[in-house]
């Protein structure tokens, strides 16, 4: 008896797990036979694998997709490349933090996409996990809510972006920077407008800066209860609106945003967030590069709920 035969023996349930559970490799001539079986559930069983290849060739030539650039700059020689990134432009509360990762040559992880794409904060963890125990190094930098106040938005955006450059404990060759280029940075760079979504290396630091700002929003709700910060992160959303205008502001809320200053009584501050050069190549986010700071969000919400 060939093992092919041997194979159509077991039950649906049997090869349900060693085929699509285990995903063990399906050997040649199964999902003709499959297909054959007068068992429902074994010509069911042949289709899911075939979705599923679809699926895995469609995944596989996504991520070779977001390497474009990687691969553009590993073959003029630079065999180290950071991917930079930000998170928590938007929110009325906490520290702006920046992610910088160094990926091996050719990396590739099933899900890995731009941190806003992905909902599931539980898959975002997941995803951090992976990259930190893959990656060559990674490092984290953040700008305090002090800092966001004295330099504005945009600069502590940079600056958090260039700390987490710097603590790199590998010097990277070649820096690929979401939408900016990062001040004094010491090696050659390329902002890439949507770069989370275009590169894996910046996609991979704007997931180390996700949850990284998650995380430490977790423990502010701790600090200061009533807020639901580790319901929204501090986020503009209805619900952190309503119990900032409720409880009033708490030290980590952003003086220069005006939702924050209207709560204070404060008049509103009108910043120039975005310089000249940036508008010109389409990095500012607003037209006109003039913003009421914290009058609107600077990024959609990540957790699903609307924005004011």
């Amino acid at each position: 008896m060939s093992s092919l035969e041997k194979l159509l023996e077991k039950s649906v349930p049997e090869l349900k797990h060693r085929f699509l559970e285990l995903e063990r490799p399906v050997p040649a001539g199964l999902l003709e036979a499959l297909e054959g079986d007068p068992r429902h559930g074994a010509q069911e069983l042949a289709r899911k694998i075939r979705e599923k290849r679809q699926k895995n060739r469609a995944e596989g030539q996504r991520l070779r997709n977001l390497l474009k650039f990687e691969v553009e700059l590993w073959a003029q020689g630079h065999l180290h490349i950071a991917g930079v990134d930000e998170a928590g432009m938007a929110p009325l509360a906490g520290p702006v933090v920046a992610g910088a990762v160094i990926l091996p040559q050719g990396y590739k992880l099933r899900g890995l996409d731009d941190s806003k794409k992905i909902i599931d904060e539980h898959k975002r963890e997941e995803l951090a996990r992976q990259i930190k125990q893959d990656a060559l190094c990674w490092a984290t930098g953040r700008a305090e809510v002090e800092e966001i106040d004295t330099l504005n938005i945009y600069h502590a955006g940079l600056l958090a972006m260039r700390r987490a450059f710097e603590a790199l404990s590998l010097k990277p060759d070649y820096v690929l920077v979401d939408a900016r280029t990062i001040p004094e940075c010491t090696v050659p760079q390329r902002g890439i407008i949507h770069g989370d979504a275009l590169s894996l290396s910046i996609a991979a630091a704007s997931i180390i800066a996700k949850t990284t700002r998650d995380a430490l929003m977790v423990e502010f709700d701790r600090t200061y209860p009533g807020y639901a910060l580790a319901e929204h992160k501090g986020y503009p959303t209805p619900k952190h609106c309503a119990l900032l205008k409720a409880l009033g502001a708490t030290p980590i809320h952003r003086r220069s945003f005006n939702r924050v200053r209207e709560v204070l009584g404060l008049l509103p501050v009108q910043e120039e967030l975005f310089p000249a050069e940036a508008q010109a190549s389409g990095d500012a986010l607003l037209s006109g590069g003039v913003l009421l700071a914290g009058d609107a969000p600077l990024a959609e919400d990540p957790e699903g709920e609307e924005m004011p």
